[in-house]
């Protein structure tokens, strides 16, 4: 494993990565640890991508603890945080990844069962991850980074708006733990990535929408979980962002400019 950028004051932190095994988490995961961080895992269906990852991470010298566990589930979310701190002796970073967009479904057809498994998957788990998160955290200062979406900005494509208002609901919660969690030394930031060739995508985009993007956007392609990475790095060193919080940084190759 490599790194042509070192960030020194990430090596030796530990951090842990909710929906880490596929996608973003993935190259999150693979970043940190070539920091030389401690890197927790997390993931629930994707067993097998979570232990390939694991491996790789390992063959290449770094350090890394696999967490399983249901992130529409609080009690579940909160063992995860603890088994990462008890594993690793502390807890300096919290990358809140986990989410999707369940299906799509029109405003118009939505359930209370669609509202609230969207709303767990992508809103609950943050709060259930941070709360437990904070207690560790409060002890040497420490981040919260929140996965966001541009459809939290935009208000999603057809059949999306849900996950858009959830991922907005996080938006704004990154500001509230800000304002309420500074006092304690703790940034809280958030990055909204735009259309990203993931397996999420794979699955949820629309025909056409890649391509679509890709030729709209102003850099000219759709972008990768690679091209997220320096985001997250960024806002997790305080050598790098230390005086930047309740921010959210936009990786959309120029799709959306607020």
């Amino acid at each position: 494993m490599t790194a042509s950028l070192i960030i020194p004051d990430l090596r030796g932190k530990a951090v842990l990565i909710t929906g880490a095994s596929t996608g973003i988490g993935a190259a999150l995961a693979r970043a940190f640890a070539a920091q030389g961080a401690m890197v927790g895992v997390h993931y629930n269906s994707s067993t097998e991508a979570a232990h390939a990852l694991a491996g790789e991470i390992e063959a290449a010298g770094g350090s890394v603890a696999l967490l399983k566990g249901d992130a529409t589930q609080s009690a579940e979310m909160a063992a995860v945080v603890e088994r990462a701190a008890e594993t690793f002796g502390r807890l300096d970073g919290l990358i809140n990844n986990a989410g999707g967009m369940v299906a799509r479904v029109l405003y118009s057809d939505m359930t209370d069962e669609h509202y609230d498994a969207v709303m767990d998957l992508n809103a609950r788990s943050v709060l259930s991850a941070t709360k437990a998160a904070i207690p560790h955290l409060k002890k040497q200062g420490g981040f919260i980074i929140n996965t966001t979406s541009i459809a939290g900005r935009t208000g999603g494509t057809a059949g999306s708006g849900p996950y858009g208002s959830s991922k907005a609901f996080v938006a704004s919660v990154t500001k509230g733990l800000a304002l309420e969690l500074g006092k304690y030394g703790i940034r809280v930031n958030a990055v909204a990535p735009g259309f990203i060739q993931t397996p999420f995508q794979d699955r949820y985009a629309l025909p056409g929408q890649a391509e679509k993007i890709a030729a709209s956007v102003p850099l000219g392609r759709v972008g990768t979980a690679e091209d997220c990475v320096g985001a997250y790095l960024f806002l997790a060193s305080d050598l790098m962002s230390g005086y930047v919080t309740g921010q959210t940084v936009d990786v959309n190759g120029g799709q959306l400019m607020p």
